[in-house]
């Protein structure tokens, strides 16, 4: 899964990063058409709810084919809310999508058909879970292993940071819906609200003694058919099968993650880089 990550890099520096336009959205953009754009600070630290980065493709166009690839950045909540919610808090229990029923479910079908985005980090964070014996094991989803809130409330966590080793962004793979406050005034911009979810599949074997999940990272070469309007569900499922896991960095970092209140760039420091001469190594 995917439960917190960082993202650093300021508006222009993602515009760079993921070649897009430096295009001014409209004045008073219609916030029931186009997702806001707003200035985020730094975050080494994000948790669900929280304002992120989204790149978006071009929208769908009514006849004819839309051009692919990346087209602009926008900012959403962290936490699918679908159209039909009663209430915006349901995202904070919609924050991944699997890969493998994501084209099916309910929640999240109409999303992957029509509404996918880019997700850019610096890294994310994992944990794998250390017994009272110091025995470690992976860390587990609570859709596939009924005993998960057992067996983490017994265990230490110990923190890691996956990402690339010469510091590209990642591009996590997600979607996006927009809701309507039903108690808000249908005129009132504050009463929608732009909301995202990281796709996940299960681990790559180089990952896979952390945790038994990992969000889905897209490789620049499949950005384009990502964000494509008009993309096939086949070709879709093909481009969540492409994550470089053998190409991440793995760095066990300092337990400061472990507090969402802590939220400073040394949280990405490896805990080698500070814990002496011959630290544990991961492999």
């Amino acid at each position: 899964m995917c439960g917190r990550y960082a993202q650093s890099r300021n508006q222009h520096e993602l515009q760079l990063a993921f070649d897009l336009p430096e295009e001014a959205l409209p004045e008073n953009p219609d916030p029931r058409a186009w997702p806001p754009l707003e200035d985020l600070p730094p975050d080494y630290n994000i948790s669900p709810g929280r304002p992120v980065y989204a790149v978006l493709g071009p929208p769908p166009q009514g006849t004819g084919r839309a051009e692919p690839g990346p087209a602009s950045l926008h900012t959403m909540r962290w936490g699918l809310v679908p159209s039909w919610a009663k209430d915006r808090n349901i995202g904070y229990r919609m924050i991944n999508a699997r890969s493998e029923t994501i084209a099916d479910k309910p929640a999240f079908r109409t999303a992957f058909r029509r509404r996918r985005c880019l997700l850019p980090a610096d890294a994310y964070y994992e944990w794998q879970l250390v017994g009272r014996d110091g025995r470690v094991e992976p860390s587990t989803s609570p859709v596939t292993d009924p005993h998960h809130k057992k067996r983490k409330s017994k265990a230490a966590k110990k923190p890691y940071a996956i990402r690339y080793p010469d510091g590209a962004p990642l591009a996590m793979a997600g979607i996006f819906e927009r809701w309507r406050d039903p108690e808000a005034d249908e005129n009132d911009p504050a009463g929608w609200l732009w909301s995202c979810a990281v796709v996940t599949t299960d681990a790559a074997p180089a990952l896979a003694h952390i945790h038994e999940r990992m969000p889905v990272v897209l490789p620049p070469a499949t950005w384009s058919t990502w964000l494509d309007p008009e993309a096939r569900p086949d070709d879709l499922l093909h481009v969540l099968a492409r994550t470089p896991a053998d190409a991440f960095a793995v760095d066990e970092v300092s337990t400061d993650v472990n507090t969402i209140k802590n939220n400073a760039p040394d949280l990405l420091t490896p805990v080698a880089a500070t814990s002496g001469p011959e630290p544990d190594t991961l492999f």
